[in-house]
């Protein structure tokens, strides 16, 4: 299967990098309205075309470069294409786990129906929404962190003040977060992409069936996911309450 794979994958990876060489002389407004291009295809069709994989990974590769400094690498397509298909890719610490995750994160949040990445703990969702955010921003996508101490929505222009702070796990000291304005559960969860723990997405879920009126709900309707440290949420730490 893994060979399989890797040999459909190959001219995905050989199309993206046509398309990036097209994209590193194009304006910003240029390959922003590219991205424009195939959202609107993806929200007339209510799913973006496969066709536009390679396009969209070759543009979120040039985003991650104009604001990141951090342009995606041939291997990190292929991880991308992995979790996009709904296949577990395994990645060791320090090869760019985080970065892969915006292939599939963008590609599925162009139809316009959300897309959750669950991390395993709060520093990581707050970390990833507020560093990741940069490449989602660039093309007008929203941005939501969900976290056991409070939710946000990315916010460029946003400088942490004493009154946005959080105290740490043991309220020791307080953890300022820029980028990353406080906001409601409802809001963080109706953006395009949503940073949110394997605890609090479980149990918002658990609240949000047992909720005795509509408006308290926060969740929207489900369409994609990704699972960070899939091993870790799905096995090693999974709670009673999580699993059913």
């Amino acid at each position: 299967q893994s060979a399989a794979f890797l040999k459909a994958a190959a001219p995905v990876v050989v199309a993206a990098n046509k398309h990036s060489e097209e994209l590193v002389g194009l304006s910003d407004a240029s390959v922003r309205a590219r991205l424009l291009e195939v959202r609107a295809r993806a929200q007339g069709a209510g799913a973006t075309p496969e066709a536009d994989i390679p396009l969209v990974f070759a543009l979120v590769r040039e985003a991650a470069r104009r604001t990141l400094r951090q342009p995606h690498f041939d291997v990190q397509f292929i991880g991308g294409l992995a979790l996009l298909k709904g296949k577990i890719a395994e990645m060791r610490t320090g090869e760019g786990k985080t970065l892969v995750a915006t292939l599939p994160a963008t590609f599925h949040a162009l139809a316009g129906k959300g897309v959750q990445v669950v991390t395993v703990n709060d520093y990581l969702a707050r970390r990833d929404g507020a560093w990741m955010g940069q490449v989602y921003d660039y093309f007008g996508l929203t941005v939501g962190v969900v976290t056991s101490g409070g939710a946000y929505r990315y916010d460029s222009s946003h400088v942490a003040r004493e009154e946005d702070a959080e105290r740490d796990v043991e309220g020791a000291f307080k953890v300022f977060y820029d980028y990353l304005h406080p906001a409601t559960k409802k809001e963080a969860y109706a953006c395009d992409i949503t940073y949110v723990t394997n605890n609090e997405l479980g149990f918002d879920y658990l609240r949000d069936n047992t909720a005795y009126d509509a408006s308290q709900i926060v969740q929207r309707a489900y369409h994609y996911a990704i699972i960070d440290e899939v091993d870790s949420i799905l096995i090693d730490e999974a709670r009673t309450p999580l699993i059913i």
